[in-house]
């Protein structure tokens, strides 16, 4: 069994490898009726893939001479300062189809919806994974993307979890361009707030009934305009729930990938603690009860200001945050003891502010964490089950926590130097 494994996993980095070398191919994505075209090339002339017989800089004369002005942001006809988390039409997707070996072209289509095979692995065995990231109006006019290799790099480990072919990173790149491009009026003008997000989807389309990889994906790159993921965003912390009676991963499981499964199985437990008062529930790992994990979309960040620490919990079952990523490297390079290692339940009690973070909430202050145990009643405070943690000023947003939120929000809107290299400039 581990054989079969593992020659299946080598097989699929061997793939992988190969879309590197000419991720393009000449396979074209299916139409449909409302499609506009198929995109013979990448057209990014900082991030071009080398087609056949042409260098970098033919590419780049290429791209950059054939194609129409970028647009302004922020045109489309919107309320930009009421923009909630939620689906909005937009004007396209993208879209690239993997099939009889190779990645297709891209195709940017207006309609919304798929045709899907009804044997497709994605909705028989979860065969499916997604991405989630930003893209920010900057005060000159131009737009940017943050951290889009960072989703690329994701995306990969992902796939090669659930045995499904790799996306090369150069292409996911173009993609990320072309599609940000051709919605530019959608990106949310420098000073709303808001920012363009992007969902990449990539799942097996192709039907099997036995328990096997597809042999046809598709990948999809959808976007829309949104606001903060919690109402009010940095404006006040929120109450969360200690989650005790479900778990979100198992050890060596699928937790540390994106999985689209591991949110289906956080749909029950989430929707029981909002049920509760609480908008956001915090996992415990799943062999011993007693270590923190992580939050239901969102990885879990405790600051101790006595020690100077920012905790954030290891385990080969968290999700590895983009954001908590960058919050660890603006936090060491203000002096701040990072520390990423286990963090054990009793241990909630040390921190005097705690924050959620990830791409859909950047930061969202938590004030305070309830384990309810076997109560129901969340306000039956004399129940001798009940105890809470409460962080600092529950009330109000702790200094660390404004503090690393607003550093990385600055990087993100183009206000403070990106001396990391973290912002991707659409052409």
């Amino acid at each position: 069994m581990r054989l079969n494994i593992a020659l299946l996993l080598t097989s699929n980095v061997v793939l992988a490898t190969s879309f590197i070398i000419n991720p393009l191919g000449s396979t074209i994505a299916p139409t449909t009726s409302q499609s506009r075209g198929i995109l013979a090339a990448p057209f990014s002339t900082h991030l071009s893939v080398l087609t056949s017989g042409q260098s970098d800089t033919e590419v780049a004369s290429s791209s950059s001479s054939t194609r129409s002005p970028l647009g302004i942001p922020g045109t489309a006809d919107l309320e930009w300062e009421g923009l909630g988390f939620e689906f909005r039409p937009t004007k396209s997707n993208l879209r690239i189809t993997y099939k009889d070996g190779e990645w297709g072209e891209f195709e940017l289509c207006e309609d919304p919806t798929i045709n899907i095979h009804m044997g497709a692995t994605a909705l028989h065995y979860g065969q499916a994974c997604f991405e989630g990231l930003k893209a920010f109006t900057h005060p000159d006019g131009t737009v940017h993307v943050f951290r889009p290799k960072e989703n690329a790099y994701r995306l990969s480990t992902s796939c090669t979890r659930v045995v499904m072919p790799v996306l090369p990173e150069a292409t996911f790149l173009n993609a990320v361009n072309e599609v940000v491009r051709d919605n530019i009026e959608y990106v949310p003008p420098y000073g709303s707030g808001g920012a363009l997000y992007l969902r990449p989807l990539l799942f097996g389309s192709g039907p099997r009934i036995g328990l096997q990889p597809a042999d046809e994906y598709t990948f999809i790159l959808m976007v829309m305009p949104v606001g903060d993921y919690y109402k009010g965003g940095l404006a006040s912390p929120v109450d969360g729930l200690l989650i005790t009676d479900f778990d979100r991963a198992a050890p060596r499981g699928v937790g540390n990938v994106k999985v689209a499964g591991n949110y289906a199985a956080d749909m029950l437990p989430n929707m029981v603690s909002k049920s509760k008062g609480f908008p956001i529930g915090l996992y415990l790992d799943a062999k011993t009860q007693s270590m923190v994990e992580e939050f239901s979309t969102s990885n879990f960040v405790g600051i101790d200001s006595k020690n100077n620490k920012y905790v954030t919990p290891k385990s080969a079952s968290v999700l590895p945050s983009i954001t908590n990523k960058s919050l660890m490297t603006i936090a060491s390079d203000e002096g701040m003891v990072v520390e990423e290692r286990e963090v054990q339940l009793d241990e909630l009690e040390s921190f005097d502010e705690v924050l959620a973070c990830g791409t859909a909430v950047v930061v969202t202050p938590v004030g305070s964490i309830t384990l309810l145990g076997d109560v129901e009643d969340p306000d039956d405070v004399e129940a001798s089950d009940v105890k809470k943690f409460v962080f600092g000023d529950s009330s109000e947003v702790g200094p660390v926590t404004r503090n690393l939120y607003d550093r990385v929000r600055a990087i993100q809107y183009g206000e403070e130097e990106d001396r990391y290299g973290w912002n991707m400039k659409i052409e």
